[in-house]
């Protein structure tokens, strides 16, 4: 995709990937439009960078996303840009009974937020020369952590469904990019993880080529292990993790 020119709208541009990827967007010359789950982050990134704008949206609420909608093509009627990147992890047992609000707000943020939002947008998007829908995934979409199963499945959800939109949108002006990240320091200093600024370098690098993915070299080997032996890999990384319990934030 182009890097520079462009009216872009973030979701979860408030804090960690999103908020770092919109800086980096915004610092390029494109204009950025954020919204996320806390007003007074939203308004301290949008202060930190004079040009940068907000929007209210509640990506569980249909209702929100609809009316964001509207008021963002009304007022930005540019933007080409959409990059689904509100997303919410929360730890849970799938060996046991759920927790009812963790199983349905993660699965409407981290699923039906990025297709209700995508489909509000989608034909003014059609009318665009050029357009571009992004969906940020995971590395745990291809190799779940166990202790957030539910998380794990809505990104491998969201991964599949990237793939049928951008087979849907293949003859229209829309490119759909799935970002992949690997376990990344987004709101937390965890040692293992792959440092933020050094994730959202390599992510624009990539970004800037034709490419309709961006993985970076720290998440190629959990993005290539489903396969007939996929569960040893998965078994390895949850017991190296149950014995290092990761800090998430």
């Amino acid at each position: 995709m182009k890097l520079t020119g462009n009216t872009i709208f973030i979701t979860g541009g408030g804090s960690g990937i999103g908020r770092a990827l919109a800086i980096a967007l915004h610092n390029l010359g494109n204009k950025v439009i954020i919204s996320g789950r806390r007003k007074e982050r939203l308004e301290e990134t949008i202060k930190a960078n004079p040009g940068m704008s907000a929007v209210e949206l509640n990506v569980q609420d249909p209702a929100s996303i609809e009316a964001a909608a509207k008021q963002l093509i009304e007022e930005y009627p540019d933007v080409n840009v959409l990059i689904n990147n509100a997303g919410i992890i929360q730890s849970d047992n799938a060996a046991g009974v759920y927790d009812e609000d963790v199983l349905i707000s993660t699965v409407t943020t981290n699923l039906l937020g990025p297709i209700r939002l995508t489909s509000a947008f989608i034909e003014h998007l059609k009318s665009k020369e050029e357009a571009v829908v992004i969906n940020t995934t995971s590395i745990l979409g291809f190799v779940p952590l166990a202790t957030t199963a539910v998380y794990s499945a809505t990104k491998a959800a969201l991964h599949t469904y990237t793939l049928s939109q951008r087979y849907m949108l293949k003859d229209t002006s829309v490119k759909v990019i799935e970002i992949v990240p690997p376990w990344v320091q987004s709101n937390n200093d965890e040692p293992r993880a792959m440092p933020l600024a050094s994730f959202i370098d390599a992510t624009i690098k990539i970004l800037g080529t034709d490419t309709d993915k961006v993985l970076v070299e720290e998440a190629k080997m959990f993005r290539n292990n489903p396969g007939p032996n996929e569960n040893v890999f998965v078994t390895q990384l949850n017991d190296t993790m149950n014995s290092e319990p990761p800090k998430i934030h």
